[in-house]
């Protein structure tokens, strides 16, 4: 069985994630496009990885063998570029060859819809279906000649690039003339980045951006372990800030003047606020369920509506297409803005954070203090529990049936079910736990108006988990 996650098919290469059964979900995508979108072109891309480029070319073959058109991108390109040049051609939708920031172990294949959103539950469920009785008509489609003149290489940066210099001020990036670090992380992003800075003035200090198949030996994330060169870098060349991007660009990571690296869930809240001020945009904030109520309290204090999501990007993007949206974004590292594609974006946060700190002029910590100033102390976290199978089924059957008025010694003022099991005390701290569907995974989200009672909540919360 083949299925798809938050964020489309991933798998470990050479055990599921192979040839064969890339053409069982390329065809299943070819003939549910058909069905639904007859007559228009298909986006294919890829990031880095081993063996992406021949997936996307064999990807190709198989749609062109189905009498669909295809739009096959020259080189290396990242998720939301992808997700944009749908958009930009009015496409029937995109097949992109990536494992984002898995390790280089996995591939794996997202599927964006014809709006450039990633594919809702509805649709997935449809291709997954398709999958099963897609291996006969494989072998059938095999047979045939794929007509080459349905297929078009293209390069999907310079329109991209362009929709990209319309969104950021470059007047105050030029102006800046900052020097700021950039780790593409051997990831689709290398080239993006740099490159807008560069145009725009700025002195570019570039990392890790080209093609490594093993991305330096870890995970292409934008995380403290994988960031410690950039750090390393920005201190002895007194770099203003870092920026980096994942293994398909569209989450970020943001280092400040003193190489600390900021959490997402401070993040939301700088550009929120930086957006209202500087745009003077109204809208609709969308988060999802487990990212921090810190936007929350921003958005409250601009009088603007908040909304709640599950966890993954499609349901943010549902509600950006239901419109009247400012901006959404999630505490894993995504985030998009009004008039840009349904999809999180990681190279648009980097420039966003990069505007920020030209026309603010101050550290990101400085700008943080000021904000818990305006709306008051926010502080969260995460921690990741590894346990066995057998505990997590328990784990799972009694979060199930828990209706606490206390855990411990705290009131439970609410409790939010919409993906997981959130608990909403009544100093509005909170606690979230979400049980991974594809590892023995327990994902513990914690926030608290003081770093004190964040710790006591980690407590808490591990000894519920393991009770």
């Amino acid at each position: 069985m083949i299925k798809f996650g938050t964020s489309g098919w991933r798998a470990i290469m050479a055990e599921e994630f192979t040839f064969a059964n890339v053409r069982r979900v390329v065809q299943a995508i070819a003939t549910h496009l058909k069905q639904t979108e007859p007559g228009k072109p298909v986006v294919v891309g890829y990031d880095p990885r081993f063996l992406s480029p021949e997936f996307a070319q064999t990807t190709a073959e198989i749609l062109a063998k189905n009498g669909l058109s295809v739009l096959l991108s020259k080189a290396v390109v990242p998720t939301p570029t992808v997700a944009f040049q749908v958009m930009h051609h009015k496409a029937a939708g995109s097949i992109n060859f990536t494992a984002s920031h898995n390790p280089a172990a996995y591939n794996g294949l997202k599927f964006n819809m014809s709006n450039g959103a990633p594919s809702s539950s509805e649709v997935t469920h449809a291709i997954e279906d398709l999958v099963i009785s897609s291996t006969q008509l494989v072998a059938a489609v095999a047979e045939g000649e794929a007509n080459t003149k349905l297929i078009k290489r293209f390069d999907p940066k310079p329109a991209y690039m362009a929709k990209l210099k319309k969104i950021i001020n470059v007047k105050a990036l030029k102006k800046s003339k900052m020097k700021i670090g950039v780790d593409a992380l051997y990831g689709a992003g290398m080239g993006y980045v740099d490159e807008f800075l560069r145009e725009a003035g700025c002195k570019p200090t570039v990392l890790h951006a080209w093609r490594d198949v093993t991305f330096g030996g870890m995970s292409p994330e934008p995380a403290e372990e994988q960031l410690k060169e950039l750090v390393k870098t920005m201190r002895k060349e007194k770099l203003v800030m870092g920026l980096a991007t994942d293994g398909d660009a569209d989450r970020f990571g943001i280092v400040d003047t003193d190489g600390t690296l900021l959490a997402p869930n401070d993040i939301l809240p700088i550009v929120l606020q930086h957006l209202v001020k500087t745009r003077g945009w109204k809208g609709l904030v969308v988060r999802s369920v487990m990212t921090s109520h810190f936007i929350d309290a921003v958005a409250k204090h601009y009088g603007l509506e908040i909304k709640e999501t599950p966890v993954g990007f499609k349901y943010i993007a549902e509600a950006m297409q239901a419109g009247g949206f400012l901006m959404g974004g999630e505490e894993s590292g995504g985030m998009t803005i009004q008039g840009h594609v349904p999809e999180k974006d990681g190279i648009l946060a980097c420039l966003l954070m990069a505007e920020v700190r030209a026309v603010e002029k101050k550290s990101f910590k400085d700008i943080l203090k000021d904000l818990r100033k305006l709306v008051g102390p926010y502080y969260s976290d995460r921690v990741n529990l590894h346990l066995p199978e057998a505990t997590m089924q328990a784990v799972r059957q009694r979060m199930s049936t828990l209706t606490p008025n206390k855990i411990e010694h705290l009131n439970v003022k609410k409790i939010v079910r919409l993906d997981g099991f959130k608990f909403i005390f009544d100093d509005d701290s909170w606690m979230g736990i979400r049980l991974s569907g594809t590892e023995p995974v327990v994902r513990l989200y914690l926030e608290a108006h003081s770093t004190k009672k964040l710790e006591d909540l980690k407590k808490i919360g591990t000894r519920l988990i393991n009770q």
